[in-house]
């Protein structure tokens, strides 16, 4: 007896939404995918340089980082060239968040307790509102304050969340609701539960993240787990995948996330074979070639890359076009029909026309 097939949808908890320039965050609008500048903000030619790479990836916000006032001042000729929304990444000084926001940036991320005081917190907040710029409340493990740390000793989840909702006070005591939040830990299951408990306890929107995650391996790993965890509960508004790598690396593997969880599809979904002995051909290297070119595609198509010519059409019927190689041959279908036959060696630039194709009629 055939079955329809199941449609999987995770139902989001409701927040507020606030808007970072024109884009949307929080609500029933789409998570929104951000990364962070690992330029010298002072570079304005490198940084413009390394935003356009990431918007043209699928990063919708951009942060960088203000370490002083020649950094603050340099964001007005940063945000004439760019057309993404512009955070600046704030710690310690509230002199940088006014400069910031005076220089055209869209959002502003803060830790309140460690920026000098309420008399200094209240002369940013009340730049924040007559720009209407939303204020990011970070809190991470590093740096929560003093007697929260030594109220639990350690930073379990129940401090983050803490610190956290004090400091929520704080800024909507001075007047101001254009806010979202985030509260990172290195350690993924502390970071899960403390989003969790959070999430029960307020509905700003929540900013998703592991800190210091690591490189590409263990940093996809462990920003998978915790982010796509939370995600399949319905929380999260806006996210990013903290990599010890060029950022447009976190770019794709949020995407990735999302597509895994069936929240965004942005770019082709791409499955391959891990391969056996059965497989003849250099799976490795078109696989990796195939990965390559699909991110210049923005348009949500299936593919897939398998080793085998005896099973691959089979495995991979669900996709809207893959390859399978033999010994010296390579097939190219749609469903389980086999629309192509050539040489293996031609394999890779006959798949590839057959995907152009299939994308622009898409």
């Amino acid at each position: 007896m055939k079955t329809e097939k199941k449609s999987y949808k995770i139902k989001k908890k409701p927040t507020k939404t606030i808007y970072v320039g024109n884009v949307p965050i929080g609500g029933d609008n789409p998570v929104v995918v951000q990364s962070m500048c690992n330029t010298d903000t002072r570079d304005v030619a490198a940084t413009v340089n390394q935003i356009n790479r990431l918007q043209q990836a699928g990063c919708e916000v951009i942060r960088v980082a203000v370490p002083d006032m020649k950094a603050a001042q340099a964001i007005s000729e940063i945000v004439k060239a760019i057309s993404i929304p512009l955070i600046a990444d704030i710690h310690f000084d509230w002199r940088l968040a006014v400069a910031a926001m005076e220089s055209g940036a869209k959002g502003i991320r803060i830790n309140p307790g460690n920026i000098g005081g309420l008399n200094r917190l209240k002369k940013v907040v009340d730049k924040a509102k007559e720009f209407s710029v939303p204020i990011r409340i970070g809190v991470n493990s590093g740096s929560l304050e003093k007697d929260i740390r030594a109220k639990y000793g350690h930073p379990v989840p129940e401090a983050l969340v803490e610190s956290a909702l004090r400091n929520i006070e704080l800024v909507t005591d001075m007047g101001l609701d254009q806010i979202k939040v985030s509260i990172k830990s290195s350690d993924v299951l502390a970071t899960i539960e403390a989003y969790r408990l959070l999430s029960q306890k307020t509905d700003f929107p929540l900013h998703l993240g592991v800190t210091e995650a690591g490189g590409l391996i263990a940093g996809t790993v462990k920003s998978s787990v915790a982010l796509g965890s939370l995600l399949m509960d319905g929380i999260g508004d806006t996210m990013r995948v903290s990599l010890t790598r060029d950022p447009v690396e976190e770019v794709h593997v949020a995407y990735e996330i999302l597509k895994a969880v069936h929240l965004r599809q942005r770019g082709p979904e791409i499955i391959s074979c891990p391969t056996c002995g059965r497989c003849e051909i250099d799976l490795f290297s078109i696989a990796e070639e195939v990965e390559k070119r699909a991110r210049s595609i923005s348009k949500p198509v299936k593919l897939a890359v398998m080793g085998c010519i005896v099973n691959g059409p089979g495995e991979a019927r669900e996709a809207d076009l893959g390859l399978a190689g033999g010994k010296g041959v390579g097939i190219i279908f749609k469903g389980e029909k086999i629309i192509k036959k050539v040489k293996e060696e031609d394999l890779l630039e006959a798949f590839w026309k057959e995907v152009e194709a299939l994308v622009e009629s898409a």
